[in-house]
């Protein structure tokens, strides 16, 4: 049996196609999906390049009835490696989101296609922060006092994401349209600082659990896990030494003193604004003025002109009038009126 490799390599285009697999067959669905793995081994690391998906269906009633189409494995498989020789069947992965029963036996048919199969659990849905990708690999296991025969369990492989340049070109041109570009920079920085902190309280309280229920005597004791720890607890930095507190100190108060100067520059420029904005509030008020006052000076003048051309026509008018009228009647002085014709009568 080959040796188990010490850490598992997921490249981003193998969690693509396990993302197309899912949203294609069980999309909004209780149901996983399966895939076959491909890779190589690399001193020691286990790069997983390539994957493709493979039928499988099995009964939700009772988790021991399940179908994979052994053909089809083949068919791919012979079909890949005429495209890349140096990649081979490596495991198989399924969206979980956990281990389930079928698992082992499973991995013990995968086992016909490459020794010791690598079993990786791809979450498509994440709940918690971290890596959406769990491996392990099948192992024997014999109780300490001899009471019960061998059997298979899954132990767990240490798993990162690592992507060529290639491939980090094309994610970036994938991810284009998702980033927000309204965020800066520091504004994406201290969300990835916040997602690290909520995933490293997460791992913290994992690891309480696990210690309470060995305490309480639910789980036996692992020497491995045990030992990891007490390499975690020793990088931890002595924080009773007098030096150390000091330059905590002091970058405690460098800091605050930029946050407490940007604060200051912060209000200063809210300030000028505010003193611009009412500059150019008054300004705007007083040309409204202005133009009401001229506006009420041209009608004023216009309503006089009118008035004062109203006036001469009427003078004009009545001049008119007084010079065209035709007269009534004469006052006898001339002989032409009533009086003079009476008179010549008599």
């Amino acid at each position: 049996m080959p040796p188990v490799p010490e850490a598992v390599v997921v490249h981003p285009l193998v969690l693509l196609s396990v993302v197309d697999h899912y949203n294609r067959v069980a999309k909004d669905t209780r149901k996983r999906v399966v895939g076959v793995l491909l890779g190589e081994v690399y001193k020691g690391e286990l790069d997983i390049t390539n994957s493709f998906a493979v039928p499988f269906e099995e009964d939700e009633r009772d988790p021991s009835i399940w179908f994979l189409d052994h053909s089809y494995i083949e068919n791919m498989w012979a079909m890949s490696k005429k495209i890349n020789a140096k990649e081979k069947i490596v495991g198989w992965y399924h969206t979980g989101p956990r281990i389930r029963q079928a698992d082992l036996d499973i991995t013990a048919l995968m086992s016909n296609y490459c020794e010791n199969p690598l079993l990786v659990i791809c979450e498509v849905e994440p709940k918690d922060i971290g890596l959406p990708t769990t491996a392990y690999y099948a192992k024997d296991e014999i109780r300490e006092d001899g009471t019960q025969k061998s059997q298979k369990v899954f132990v767990n492989v240490a798993t990162e994401v690592r992507a060529t340049e290639p491939e980090e070109i094309g994610v970036e041109h994938l991810l284009r349209d998702v980033k927000d570009s309204s965020v800066g920079s520091l504004a994406a920085e201290v969300g990835r600082m916040n997602t690290g902190l909520r995933g490293l309280k997460a791992r913290l309280a994992d690891v309480q659990a696990y210690l309470q229920l060995v305490v309480d005597g639910q789980l036996p004791v692992n020497h491995d896990v045990m030992y990891d720890l007490q390499d975690v607890f020793n990088l931890l930095p002595n924080l009773n030494m007098e030096e150390l507190s000091r330059s905590f100190a002091v970058k405690s108060n460098d800091m605050m003193l930029v946050v407490y100067m940007s604060s200051l520059i912060r209000s200063v420029l809210a300030l000028h604004d505010l003193i611009d904005n009412r500059e150019e509030h008054q300004i705007r008020e007083r040309e409204k003025e202005a133009k009401a006052t001229a506006a009420q000076a041209d009608a004023a003048k216009s309503d006089k002109s009118q008035a004062a051309g109203g006036a001469d026509s009427g003078k004009a008018a009545a001049t008119e009038n007084g010079s065209t009228a035709p007269k009534e009647g004469g006052d006898g002085k001339d002989g032409t009126g009533p009086d003079a014709s009476a008179n010549g009568g008599l």
